[in-house]
């Protein structure tokens, strides 16, 4: 049968063009059509890859020699936490990494990141259509499948359709497959800061001494969050000065404060926060760089079919917290390159479809379970998201990066929480988070949440690929359990007889 193309792939952001890079690289003669309907990317909600998402660039995708020279080195996660808005500084709770990052991971400009890809996937031997907008559509399985063009008119047909379209997600739309995640309810607002004071400045050496003296990396280059009741907010550094700051919060216990505009409402709430004022009381947003999202997650009830796949966003999205994004990019876009490949070397790839669209939402609701649902609760209290944070990581590294680091070809095609050992892995951290969850909301009926997020620091010595990260998870679940006994004692505690009041920054504190 004749065809215009082997693949068509809608959308040349990251997973478009990862997916239409590898589909070159499993299958050279591969006929393949990337359509973008931007003449240039904007900017994204996340800009800090993990360690998965690392590896998958660096060892597939072979991309280490541009992200060093072209994007930000990442020096981990590092979170703060404080009860009161007139707190010092460096009376703030701070949690994260004490020396330089042992696995390279990365500030990236994703606008900068896809562009890059994008040419990579071209200089592969991909087509590229640009800009072009994607019209009516038309899925006739083995017959091939119909795309409009616009400019044009023009009528392609191609074997294969992959939806990489991001959140516009075209196919679960039209199909009638997306859904959104009304269990997590949550909003999202950023923009880029000029101005914003240097972590690791020498007048804040003479000014903070010991707050210096304790760490032996860069906090500028971390993913810095301030974390509070119901929210967080990410401040990332982004080559060339530039810093990307946002909020994302759970709309069922937080809302942004009154103002003007957005960007006063999110540059208000980083000042009520003490380390925030203190990062940018001189910040000043950039004009017109400015994003807002509400109902960020969602997800497809099915991603594939017979000539159709979706990858990346187009299939779901979660939550921005510790990045998963491009995971999940990593993950869908290799899995369908490989059976599209496949299929089109003369393979009958129909269990790999079927397994594609049994496996996704099996990974999708486990993600989701296992980190993110009702973790608003317990976010703004330091002893209890500490706890939650070392055990999530180092799940996150049992389960996820020490396989792909051992082995990425075959790591990246297998979707996380995969089989019998994925099942246990998933059940035990969503029995840790609903204990997390419940241990909050005792704190918040008995006037406890967050009483301790003050005058401690916790600098740990970082998570490395193999056994060693088995101490981070034993202090992980000493502080659960010390926690679990502090909620003994205050199941027996009198109910406080006031609601907590809520500071400025959106943190309980005592009645």
């Amino acid at each position: 049968m004749e065809f215009d193309y082997d693949v068509v792939i809608i959308g040349g952001a990251f997973s478009g063009a990862a997916t239409g890079l590898m589909i070159r690289r499993k299958y050279p003669a591969a006929r393949v059509l990337i359509i973008e309907k931007n003449a240039a990317f904007d900017r994204k909600v996340g800009e800090s890859t993990t360690e998965v998402s690392s590896c998958y660039m660096t060892r597939i995708l072979g991309l280490t020699n541009y992200l060093g020279h072209e994007q930000l080195a990442k020096q981990g996660l590092r979170m703060w936490f404080c009860n009161s808005t007139e707190q010092r500084f460096d009376d703030c709770v701070e949690i994260g990494p004490r020396y330089n990052a042992r696995v390279q991971t990365f500030q990236v400009d994703r606008a900068k990141l896809d562009s890059h890809l994008l040419k990579c996937a071209v200089d592969a031997g991909c087509k590229l259509l640009r800009p072009a907008k994607v019209g009516k559509i038309e899925l006739n399985g083995s017959n091939g499948q119909t795309v409009d063009v616009d400019p044009g008119p023009r009528s392609l047909r191609a074997r294969w359709l992959v939806d990489a379209s991001g959140r516009t997600t075209l196919l679960a739309r039209k199909l009638g497959h997306y859904r959104p995640n009304h269990e997590h309810p949550i909003n999202a607002v950023w923009a880029r800061f000029t101005g914003v004071k240097d972590w690791d400045s020498y007048d804040w050496r003479e000014k903070f001494r010991d707050y210096m003296d304790a760490c032996r990396t860069a906090r500028s280059w971390a993913t810095n969050h301030l974390m509070g009741h119901g929210w967080w907010c990410w401040i990332i550094p982004l080559r060339g000065g530039d810093v990307s700051a946002g909020i994302v919060y759970d709309s069922r216990i937080f809302q942004l404060p009154e103002g003007a505009n957005i960007a006063e409402r999110l540059h208000a709430h980083i000042l009520a926060n003490p380390v925030g004022r203190e990062i940018f009381r001189d910040a000043r947003a950039i004009e017109g760089d400015l994003h807002a999202f509400s109902a960020l997650p969602y997800y497809s009830e099915k991603v594939c079919g017979d000539g159709w796949a979706c990858v990346g966003d187009a299939a779901g999205f979660i939550d921005p917290l510790y990045s998963p994004g491009l995971d999940f990019c990593s993950y869908t876009s290799n899995y369908v390159a490989d059976f599209v490949g496949r299929n089109l070397a003369g393979e009958d790839v129909t269990a790999n479809v079927t397994h594609y669209n049994a496996q996704y939402p099996i990974m999708y609701r486990s993600w989701f379970e296992a980190l993110y649902k009702d973790k608003y609760y317990y976010m703004g209290d330091a002893e209890l998201m500490s706890a939650g944070f070392l055990l999530d990581v180092a799940s996150y590294y049992f389960g996820l990066v020490i396989p792909a680091y051992r082995n990425p070809e075959e790591a990246f095609l297998v979707l996380p929480f995969h089989g019998r050992r994925g099942r246990i892995a998933a059940s035990f951290m969503k029995f840790y988070n609903r204990r997390l969850v419940a241990l909050a909301k005792r704190r918040l009926a008995t006037g406890r949440f967050a009483r301790h997020n003050v005058g401690w620091r916790e600098l740990y010595d970082g998570f490395v690929p193999d056994f060693r990260v088995t101490k981070l998870l034993r202090k992980g679940l000493l502080r659960w359990w010390k926690a679990e006994l502090t909620n003994l004692r205050l199941i027996f505690a009198s109910r406080a007889t006031t609601p907590a009041k809520r500071s400025e920054a959106g943190t309980p504190v005592e009645a």
